[in-house]
């Protein structure tokens, strides 16, 4: 894993001791925006699935897909991404708005990094803006001044929780509660997309996503739950699914045939995108 270019002079407000979900999922990416208390999730998480940076590769993968989706054939033209991470190639903005340049993207993350990034994004890209707030807190999102101004709740809304819901560790409320709260204020004709780690719940491959979670729970990151099919249905109550409904993300609607065999982490992370009737 390449050394981050920034290890010697972190910024004073980043805490170098902690893994951050958003430095983890870039080192996963083959970024440059981690630390080495981050790359250290990485090698654990490698120890059990060599594969295991294949589960970022497809939530990309899936995140890509989704906004395309959205972005060329709903007619939606505004973008709420929670957690929306580190820059990598292809982030929600430069998709959607290279099929509409009128797409409106506002991101949400309370990662410092992500923060420094995000003030940075505000200044090239007028139609792209930056909260800082915990999407664990859905009342807080929907009433935050960033959001309010730039996200008109009158009118269809694309809703994206890509990779986020798994590193929720609270009990109450729920992930489907939290979920729940957002789908509420969401007005018809509005477009949900999630992406969670999965428990297949197969022989196969369900050993293999429990070892991970273990060692996601138990790393300097402490989070990453995976769910089975089931919960992850619940966190779309109401909605209607788009085909093909909930599958692994590598599923989701590829860009061609499929000519190499999946890696055992890929049927460990699942998406699905469903609208609001």
């Amino acid at each position: 894993m390449p050394g981050s270019s920034s290890d010697a002079a972190a910024p004073v407000y980043i805490d170098t001791t902690k893994a951050s979900i958003a430095r983890v999922y870039d080192a996963f990416l083959n970024g440059k925006d981690n630390y080495e208390i981050d790359r250290e999730v990485l090698r654990r998480v490698q120890q059990i699935a060599p594969e295991a940076a294949t589960l970022a590769v497809d939530n990309r993968g899936f995140l890509i897909r989704a906004t395309r989706f959205v972005a060329s054939q709903t007619g939606i033209n505004q973008f709420l991404d929670c957690g929306s991470g580190l820059p990598t190639a292809e982030n929600t903005h430069q998709v959607a708005q290279r099929i509409n340049p009128d797409a409106r993207v506002v991101y949400v993350d309370n990662d410092p990094v992500v923060l420094a990034h995000g003030r940075a994004l505000l200044e090239e890209n007028d139609q792209t803006h930056f909260s800082a707030a915990d999407i664990f807190k859905p009342r807080d999102i929907l009433n935050d001044e960033v959001v309010r101004k730039h996200i008109d709740f009158t009118e269809p809304v694309a809703l994206f929780q890509m990779g986020t819901l798994h590193h929720y560790n609270g009990d109450s409320p729920s992930s489907a509660e939290i979920m729940a709260e957002y789908i509420e204020a969401l007005p018809s004709g509005s477009y949900v997309a999630i992406s969670h780690f999965l428990d297949p719940e197969t022989e196969e491959h369900s050993a293999i996503a429990r070892r991970m979670e273990e060692t996601f729970l138990h790393s300097p990151m402490g989070s990453g739950r995976f769910i089975t099919r089931r919960e992850m249905h619940e966190l779309f109550h109401g909605l209607e699914l788009v085909e093909p409904g909930l599958v692994i993300c590598a599923d989701w609607w590829p860009d061609g045939p499929r000519l190499k065999e999946l890696d055992s982490v890929s049927y460990c992370i699942a998406g699905a995108v469903a609208r609001k009737p």
